[in-house]
């Protein structure tokens, strides 16, 4: 028996486990209940004499000294006290659930026990005496008797109408006590008060203490005081037993202990690709490749049959196995395996030609060689493979556990050190510090040797010339190496990895601890607890760099970050930020030139400077690289009958194929339209003979005007400015004062043609004659400015300011990326809103065009190009506004004009602009709400569907109300939704339901005539406090609605969202258009609204 976890508190008069979760409730006798975690060995809460877990929903009952139970929520975050029951008259000692039946038993030292209804809250049976399983009750009682009760009259009393519940309906209430009740069995023959009694949960025996009667099958002595409690194990006769786990705990005085019956760890071997373990008393043996298990031997009769072997050892020269056992003081047995590929019933025992002796550990230290450690004279023995003792040896240190420590070597591990031993030389080689080692694990190269301590792991190289150690909080469990030279180690709940100096980290979390035996590239070979095979895919990305980096593996490092980090990022959409991690030219152009577009804006370019070329050869590229050939394939086409080169038009459609022919002259469509254009000269007769007869054509073959297939079109000229030319020589030839000397010859032109205008007479200056030169001169290399809406895409990461700007194609990436839209349709008039109002036009003159005035948002500040922002279309605060219009509607059961207004909401809020940290909580919690009115009259519109085109569906139509009330609607609404559905309970005749709700509705401190309402209504449940249809629905677990299938989602259970209302929906969901916004797709990854104030 191993002691697993260890409390200390006061004095403990009650515990219970979990059934599912590693949680252990502990009464104590100053009236509070500790709450444990033992897997961890942490206290998870403070919620005493007695206490029990509900065996399947999220509740605990306690009782004390005050008389009262109590019942728990135990959710974290809802941890509360729901109720508490009243009736006992002194101290209470037991509290259970029944199994099947909303029943809590209790017993108390009032002499009675008591049955309560949880749900009515009522006491329905009290009984004269003291745990219930199925029909029967055991009691034991201070009068020095044990009873046996049948309370068979309590299940099958008269209760099949509403109007004459029986005893065990719910609600009902006894005039009367012990009507349904008789006594079948007196126990008698305890000369003291018996304390406590229970069932075993197969055989027809109980438990309780102080003296061996005549009915008493087999007694436990050992205690010197008082015992308080006893309880049996499902499969071992034992205070508090775990249902499913080999785990039960004991409360004393001054704390509590929880012990594991039996050592979970199986006794295992590997060698290169073969698993040599121990399940159900048989050696067994795993093929890594394969995935073959084959029975090799079994240990049935090697010690108790409940005690599993403790440690395996395989030599491989002779097929023998070493186990050894705890049994009787230490043994060990030496067998050999036979061949593989057995039958069960074929196997062998070990018993038939095995070799045994008292030890505490054995291991193989040779080809023909073991060593044998009795702890008790504190000798190691050398045996050879006929079991005869060779050689013997004192350690030099007083030695718990011996390991294999290479040829003819032991590793000798004491309470504070491990000593390296050569057997041969008989002397030590090596020592190192370290807390008391349980488990040694070799590298695959037996170049290093990891320590594992039950919280501390020490990584030493072979002749412990160097080490490294780390420590863990909570219990390291197994460990092996990687091929790469990582140690990887599992704990209670994570996989770890462990590098030669030290460095650690966590690969995977775990639900349940395994043992690890094999780590291979991606994949970790282990045993679970049952100690069956099994494989964790992970993730060594993140241990192989360190290692990289560790060894100075600079190429290694480079092809991780190339092909897991830049590969993930590309991936993801993000191609320019992979840019920045290379810096290969030749990746980086790889990187590039994969995107189609960039053919497409090489083929644009080359057009418009006339190179016919290139951009013949980049559309060509395009049409290669996209997957919808459609559109390039037309301009391609098209690109080529212009450019008239005659051999690329065979390909394409039938009608692309039959306009080219008319150009070729190898295709049979061609020899028809020479015929009927009366173009035969030249052709031969065969060529003419298969083609029907037309008519004669008038019509004339277009020709070519000029071939342009070899020559380029006239390039556009772009004037040299005075900076491209001083860039191209170098500035050779341009001094200092050029610019200065053209600025000043340019204002004194000036001043002299201002002086000369004032000498002359002013009425000529309106003659229109033109003499003289232009009084005007415009620079070479002037150009316009960088257009306003450029400068505001430039600026903002909004997707509302690029929608201003007119870059409709830019918002649109933005909406992805930032908030997961894909589908743009519905966004439509809202862009071409927000582009209109984000301009206006004036007509300075009637023959001229109106001039395109950008509105600004921040007209008043500092116009510096950088903070030019174009002004908001809608302001968070207009669209909160009409958020509050629209739920107006839901006031007025307008419900699909209110689904229409919320959807429109949601989607206006995708392009609004925040300016600080107060407007982007307000943006959030808008879009809660939003969400929650949209999904709430989803509901109820579903609701309404179902009710008219499946009446008979009352479960659903009932679960879709009770859903509605859990939507976080504000409160005059939420009391619509409750009311609603408080109605459509009661007509289904599920009155404890709907009285549930009516408490809910008061809360919400309603009109006192809807109050009175209400009232009614928890009396009407209080009478007949009963559903007649069961529904999928749980006031006390927490739980989300699915957005699609409007279905619960209980905590714990997987689900996906939408990554703009965070709405929750089923993962068969995840991929397709979220049908709240239908914009958005469902569980897609989104980075959010950027910070742009």
């Amino acid at each position: 028996m191993l002691t697993k976890f260890e409390s200390k508190s006061n004095r403990v008069k009650g515990l219970a486990f979990h059934p599912t979760q590693p949680l252990l409730a502990a009464a104590l006798h100053n009236g509070s209940v500790q709450l444990w975690n033992y897997r961890m060995g942490v206290l998870v809460d403070r919620p005493v004499r007695a206490v029990a877990f509900h065996p399947s929903r999220a509740l605990l009952v306690t009782g004390g000294d005050d008389y009262k139970i109590r019942v728990w929520d135990i959710r974290p975050q809802n941890r509360r006290c729901l109720f508490v029951l009243h009736g006992h008259l002194d101290y209470i000692r037991t509290v259970q659930f029944h199994h099947e039946m909303p029943w809590i038993i209790s017993a108390s030292d009032d002499q009675t026990i008591r049955i309560w209804n949880s749900t009515s809250r009522n006491c329905i049976a009290i009984l004269t005496g003291h745990f219930p399983l199925y029909d029967l009750l055991v009691s034991a009682s201070m009068d020095q008797t044990v009873r046996v009760w049948d309370i068979s009259g309590l299940r099958k009393g008269s209760a099949s109408t509403p109007s004459n519940p029986g005893p065990g309906g719910p609600g009902a209430q006894f005039e009367t006590f012990d009507t349904f009740s008789t006594v079948k069995y007196v126990l008698e023959g305890h000369d003291r008060g018996v304390n406590w009694a229970t069932f075993h949960p197969q055989l027809p025996s109980h438990h309780f203490n102080w003296r061996r009667p005549s009915w008493e099958v087999d007694s436990c002595r050992g205690h010197f005081n008082n015992v308080n409690a006893a309880q049996f194990h499902p499969k071992h006769e034992l205070i508090a037993v775990h249902p499913n786990l080999n785990l039960f705990a004991a409360g004393h005085d001054s704390g509590l202990i929880v012990f594991k019956l039996e050592r979970e760890r199986p006794a295992f071997a590997v060698h290169q690709d073969t698993l040599y373990y121990v399940r159900d008393k048989y050696v067994r043996q795993y093929d890594f490749t394969s995935g073959a298990d084959y029975w090799s031997i079994g240990l049935r009769k090697f010690g108790s049959i409940f005690t599993p072997p403790r440690t395996l050892s395989y030599n491989p020269a002779e097929r023998a196995v070493i186990a050894t056992i705890n049994s009787e003081g230490g043994m060990y047995e030496l067998s050999n395996l036979p061949g593989v590929g057995q039958q069960v019933a074929d196997v062998k025992d070990s018993s038939v030609d095995g070799k045994r002796g008292t030890g505490q550990s054995a291991i193989f230290v040779a080809r023909n060689r073991f060593a044998v450690l009795n702890k008790a004279n504190q000798l190691i023995e050398v045996r050879d493979l006929s079991n005869t003792a060779i050689k013997t040896i004192k350690p030099p240190v007083t030695t718990n556990e011996i390991f294999y420590g290479g040829t003819a070597s032991l590793l000798l591990v004491s309470t504070a050190s491990v000593v390296l031993y050569d057997i041969q030389q008989g002397k030590t080689l090596a020592e190192v510090q370290s807390p008391p080692v349980k488990y040694v694990v070799w590298s695959v190269d037996s170049q290093w040797v990891a320590l594992m301590s039950k919280h501390t792991i020490t990584i030493a190289t072979k002749n412990f010339s160097k080490n490294s150690q780390i420590h863990e909080t909570i219990r390291i469990k197994s460990g092996a190496w990687d091929d790469s030279g990582v140690f990887i180690y599992s704990t209670l709940n994570h996989v770890k990895y462990c590098l030669s100096n030290g460095d650690h980290g966590v690969i995977c979390t775990l639900d349940n601890p395994v043992y690890l035996t094999r780590i291979k590239g991606r994949t970790a070979h282990c045993l679970d607890r049952s100690g069956r095979p099994r494989t964790l895919p992970f993730d060594p990305t993140e241990y192989r760099f360190k290692l990289a980096l560790l060894s100075h593996n600079h190429q290694e490092m480079l092809s991780i970050i190339k092909n897991s980090i830049i590969s993930y990022v590309a991936g993801k959409g993000y191609p320019e930020i992979a840019l920045k991690f290379v810096q290969d030219e030749v990746t980086k152009c790889a990187q590039s030139l994969a995107k189609p577009e960039i053919w497409e804006r090489l083929a644009t370019a080359a057009g418009k400077v006339g190179n016919h070329k290139n951009m013949h050869l980049n559309s060509f590229r395009l049409w290669r690289n996209v997957t919808n050939r459609t559109k390039p394939l037309i301009s391609y086409h098209s690109f080529t009958l212009l450019l008239g080169r005659k051999t690329n038009l065979a390909r394409g459609d039938p009608m692309s194929r039959f306009h080219n022919a008319l150009y070729r002259g190898d295709i049979p469509l061609a020899y028809l339209t020479a015929k009927t254009h009366g173009l035969t000269a030249g052709l031969e007769s065969a060529d003419l003979e298969d083609l029907p007869d037309f008519p004669s054509s008038t019509l004339k073959i277009p020709h070519i005007v000029r071939s342009t297939s070899d020559s380029n079109w006239p390039l556009v000229d772009r004037g040299e400015s005075f900076l491209d030319k001083a860039l191209a020589n170098g500035f050779a030839g341009v001094d200092d004062g050029a610019g200065d000397a053209e600025l000043d010859r340019l204002a004194q032109e000036e001043e002299r043609d201002l002086l000369d205008d004032d000498a002359e007479d002013v009425g000529d200056d309106w003659g229109l004659e033109g003499e003289g030169e232009d009084c005007w001169y415009l620079a070479d290399g002037a150009a316009p400015g960088v257009p306003e809406t450029e400068l505001w895409v430039r600026n903002s990461p909004l997707a509302a300011d690029h929608v201003a700007a007119g870059n409709f194609e830019s918002a649109m990436q933005l909406l992805n990326r930032q908030q997961g839209v894909v589908n743009f349709g519905p966004l439509k008039p809202l862009f071409l809103f927000i582009y209109r109002s984000s301009h206006a036009y004036l007509s300075p003159a009637p023959s001229l065009p109106p001039l395109n005035l950008a509105i600004r948002r921040n007209p008043h500040n500092d116009a510096s190009p950088s903070k030019l922002r174009p002004v908001s279309a809608r302001t968070l605060r207009s669209i909160k506004t009409q958020l509050d219009e629209t739920t107006r509607l839901v006031s007025e059961n307008r419900l699909e004009d209110a689904k229409d207004g919320f959807r429109q909401v949601l989607r206006w809020l995708l392009l609004v602009v925040l300016e600080n940290d107060e407007e982007a909580k307000l943006w959030r919690d808008t879009i809660t709400e939003a969400r929650e009115y949209l999904l709430g009259v989803s509901i109820e519109l579903e609701r309404r569907r179902i009710a008219e085109a499946e009446p008979d569906n009352v479960r659903r139509n009932l679960e879709l109300a009770a859903y509605f009330t859990h939507c976080k609607l504000r409160p005059q609404h939420l009391q619509i939704a409750i009311r609603r559905a408080i109605t459509i309970f009661a007509k289904a005749n599920n009155q404890a339901a709907a009285g549930k709700l009516a408490k809910r509705l008061l809360e919400l401190k309603p009109d006192p005539k809807i109050a009175a309402q209400a009232r009614q209504r928890i009396a009407a449940a209080d009478r007949n406090p009963r559903d007649a249809v069961e529904i999928t629905y749980d006031e006390f677990t927490s739980f989300e609605i699915c957005g699609a299938s409007y279905t619960a989602i209980f905590k714990g259970s997987p689900a996906v969202r939408c990554p703009f209302t965070d709405a929750a929906f089923l993962p068969q969901y995840k991929g397709l258009l979220d049908p709240l916004t239908e914009v958005t797709e469902i569980g897609t990854t989104a980075s959010g609204l950027p910070a742009a104030w």
